[in-house]
């Protein structure tokens, strides 16, 4: 099966439910999946050939949905950009994937086009699709017949790289994913999902929209995360699913706590992609009512592991689901004991197939045989997985490993701290220290030395930060994450500046 005939599936199962609620406007199953098919034949009409990349750069909708599956369709490559980069950055991702077309939401075009100038492959920024008129006036075009080994999705992710590295997923890797995510129980078909992270980025894509087309669940789309206009949606649609980033999370649930909404359909909450915060967890409990249950995936491989329904395991993220096998291996590639920490490798039928164009990193990716995260973790006696921290974030201090999220959990446990970030700063005496950021919640207040005191409560001595430094808003990267790297980069411009 492929991407376009998942949909194709769903609209005959169950032609008349509505799939897409896109500012109030509902759209069946049965018309996207003949408004997709137009527009993939015009794709064709137009001289595209399969493996064509085709980026997208536009915010949830449906117009973005029928892209997406247009292209699918196709037999076309689908390159979603983030829509939070700057010319240079889209220039980078248009040129390195060698895009023919990109379409961009109208608000965004200014930056595609003053990017387009550097991209010699790029034909053309579009800023709306073909009148459908003129794309059912085409002739019966025949589509192209693909199979699920084909590459479907060119997804560019930052990680620890000064530039993006292309993802690359076919057909068969990204409904592997689907499936799993699907036997986790993340999706139902009676799913109303408001969607909270962008299409554009993996979160959105291969966790809420995917999922909800292949089990015939209602999508409702939101231009961008504002945390009133989700709840607000959630309240009016009855939606019953809350699934993002813990960033986006943590804003859900203080605008809850500041104006409540009727929430009482929300029967699931999960967060991923990044650390999950204890706090988080007990906050969104308290504001709606069910557990917020953590996960843990990569744009390289998704989902990862999960906590099972019904299981309770706060801070940990779960077990891997069954078909996916992961193993926690020292530097030397030797498998460790439980509750050993080391570096969390996976095989699984949703692993990536590699990095568009780049065969060395693609190699250190898979390099024996399993798809290496980056990530630290340990597995306990019952199988559940504990994520210690990201291998280049690791502090060193005196021969001694920190994991920057150790150091934030500690902190996030005060009452008075909203977000924290933590970073190593080099020290002539201890190789490395620790340094902590924090952003305090509106009309709360605690000194740097209460915070440090705080953490030594929970903390070894050496882990507690040597430095604290209040920031109103923490750099966050294109994806929503606290953004270390800008941390660290702060960190050293201050070491160096003179005292």
């Amino acid at each position: 099966m492929t991407l376009g005939e998942m949909l194709e599936g769903t609209a005959r199962a169950c032609p008349a439910k509505t799939a897409v609620i896109d500012q109030g406007e509902s759209t069946s199953f049965v018309a996207l999946d003949a408004q997709c098919t137009r527009l993939a034949r015009w794709f064709v009409a137009q001289g595209l050939k399969p493996g064509d990349r085709v980026a997208i750069h536009w915010p949830n909708s449906r117009v973005n949905i029928q892209l997406y599956f247009a292209v699918f369709r196709a037999g076309l490559i689908a390159v979603p950009v983030n829509l939070r980069m700057k010319a240079a950055e889209l220039a980078y991702v248009l040129a390195h994937s060698g895009a023919v077309l990109c379409f961009s939401e109208p608000g965004l075009a200014d930056l595609a086009r003053a990017a387009a100038a550097e991209c010699p492959a790029l034909r053309e920024v579009r800023t709306s699709l073909p009148e459908e008129s003129c794309a059912a006036e085409l002739p019966a075009i025949p589509l192209p017949s693909i199979t699920d080994d084909q590459v479907a999705i060119l997804m560019y992710t930052s990680g620890t790289t000064a530039k993006p590295k292309g993802v690359t997923h076919s057909h068969r890797t990204i409904l592997a994913g689907v499936r799993l995510i699907l036997q986790s129980g993340f999706i139902r078909t009676d799913e109303v999902a408001v969607t909270m992270a962008p299409f554009v980025h993996a979160s959105g894509l291969m966790v809420i929209l995917l999922p909800c087309i292949q089990s015939g669940a209602t999508l409702v789309t939101l231009p961008g995360f504002h945390p009133g206009a989700v709840l607000d949606a959630i309240e009016r649609h009855g939606g019953t699913c809350a699934i993002t980033l813990p960033a986006l999370m943590q804003m859900l649930v203080e605008e809850q706590v500041r104006h409540p909404r009727r929430v009482g359909t929300v029967s699931f909450g999960a967060a991923g992609g990044d650390a999950v915060p204890l706090a988080l967890q007990n906050g969104f409990q308290a504001a709606f009512g069910v557990p917020l249950l953590e996960c843990y995936a990569m744009t390289e491989s998704l989902p990862i592991s999960r906590i099972p329904a019904g299981a309770q395991r706060p801070g940990s993220m779960g077990v891997a689901p069954e078909g996916v096998a992961v193993l926690i291996l020292d530097p030397l590639g030797r498998e460790l004991a439980e509750g050993e920490t080391g570096e969390l490798v996976v095989r699984s039928a949703a692993n990536c197939l590699g990095y568009w164009n780049d065969p060395e990193a693609t190699r250190d990716l898979f390099r024996g045989g399993w798809l290496h995260t980056g990530d630290l973790a340990s597995r306990d006696a019952e199988g559940y997985l504990w994520f210690k921290g990201r291998i280049k974030q690791i502090i060193v201090r005196a021969g001694s490993n920190v994991s920057p999220q150790e150091v934030e959990e500690a902190l996030y446990r005060h009452p008075a701290v909203l977000e924290a970030g933590v970073v190593g700063q080099p020290d002539a005496l201890y190789g490395e220290v620790v340094v902590a950021y924090a952003v305090l919640r509106a009309g709360m207040t605690a000194s740097e030395e209460e915070l440090r005191e705080f953490a030594r409560e929970g903390l070894a001595d050496y882990k507690v930060p040597e430095r604290i430094v209040f920031f109103d808003a923490l750099p966050k990267g294109l994806t929503g994450k606290v953004d270390r790297r800008r941390l660290k980069e702060l960190t050293l411009a201050a070491a160096r500046a003179p005292a």
